[in-house]
């Protein structure tokens, strides 16, 4: 059935305005149309930047064509949701403190994949209320869960520009939030695209711990701490090892630097406000938590799915990193008999390195 321009055009306000009244700080329309982002997304795994992370290249182009992922899509509706918990002081001052254990402030409340992942679909019903019968709909909610290229689609959506460190940035809010993507059969109009906004600041580039955007607009996985914290399955290269710094899962240094995140507000929603005090804990006080205690402290957090072992493989390098002392050294010696072999590399690689510092 032919739909009433003009009917596409008040569904499109309206969806917007319940996107707001859904918590997202923001609703941009879009085509699938992405060529550029699809060349530029070959090019990335031609040069093997994504290590492990295999699911990018696992499901061929449904990633940069969304009907090919959702067969019928004509339209993605891309969503914003600001996560920032805390300022920028706060987490400054934590990096600063070798002490302390930084995780990145994604990750520090409720994972936020089931949060919006439920916005979106109560969105998708609300559409669907509204259109009833007249034309058979065809919607499906994805929060980075399935291969979709999101901040392409958030970039064409109006929603921000993708900065040179990979993230979407918005010039009045900065970039400490998530997308999610609702697909759809309807012919709504378009948003026109964000303006990039970069110039010459190269902010990002100098301050990566690992120097991990080896050039503007191009990220090499295989050095970035978030994948070396959280994606990588094994052992973490000696070399990158004392780069990482405190950093006990992912990192938000270029987003920290980024000039732009002075417009940055604190997120409003409670399920991403710091749960058990993740956002303030000592090294030494994570490395003792056996097993359970990690499930525990970590139960609804994105943080869980490292596992408890992969959690102490970051947390000794960490240990490592931090000056000497006899406390670190005695937290340290009994993980030497862990069951796992990489923990016990870990813990060994952080007592050399102990022991090469003391003074």
């Amino acid at each position: 059935m032919d739909i009433n321009s003009q009917k596409m055009i008040t569904l499109a306000l309206q969806i917007k305005q319940w996107g707001l009244a859904l918590g997202f700080q923001q609703v941009g329309i879009t085509d699938t149309a992405m060529p550029e982002a699809e060349a530029h997304l070959q090019n990335w795994l031609a040069h093997n930047f994504h290590g492990e992370m295999d699911y990018m290249q696992r499901h061929g182009l449904k990633r940069s064509r969304p009907e090919l992922l959702h067969p019928g899509t004509v339209r993605v509706i891309s969503v914003r949701m600001d996560y920032l918990p805390e300022p920028a002081a706060a987490m400054n001052q934590a990096l600063a403190d070798p002490a302390s254990a930084y995780i990145s402030r994604y990750a520090l409340g409720r994972d936020y994949h089931k949060l919006m992942r439920n916005r979106l679909q109560k969105l998708a019903d609300k559409i669907q209320a509204e259109i009833g019968s007249e034309l058979p709909s065809a919607m499906r909610a994805f929060v980075d869960s399935a291969p979709v290229l999101e901040k392409a689609l958030a970039e064409k959506a109006g929603l921000g520009w993708i900065g040179k460190h990979s993230n979407v940035i918005n010039r009045k809010a900065g970039s400490w939030f998530f997308l999610g993507e609702l697909f759809t059969n309807l012919p709504l109009p378009i948003d026109s695209p964000a303006t990039a906004y970069c110039g010459e600041c190269r902010a990002c580039l100098d301050i990566c711990p690992t120097q991990a955007i080896i050039a503007p607009y191009q990220v090499d996985a295989r050095r970035c701490v978030s994948y070396l914290t959280i994606e990588l399955h094994g052992s973490i290269p000696e070399n990158l090892r004392p780069l990482i710094g405190n950093r006990i899962y992912g990192c938000d240094d270029c987003q920290l630097i980024c000039p732009w995140n002075r417009f940055a507000k604190l997120t409003g929603e409670q399920d991403f406000s710091p749960r058990h005090r993740l956002n303030a804990r000592q090294l030494l006080e994570v490395f003792a938590w056996d097993e359970a205690t990690f499930l525990a402290k970590t139960e609804g957090s994105a943080i869980r799915r490292i596992g408890h072992q992969r959690w102490l493989r970051n947390i000794a390098v960490a240990l490592g990193n931090s000056p000497a002392s006899t406390l670190v050294i005695d937290s340290l010696k009994p993980r030497l008999a862990h069951d796992s072999e990489m923990v016990r590399e870990h813990v060994l690689w952080a007592l050399k390195q102990q022991a090469a510092t003391v003074v």
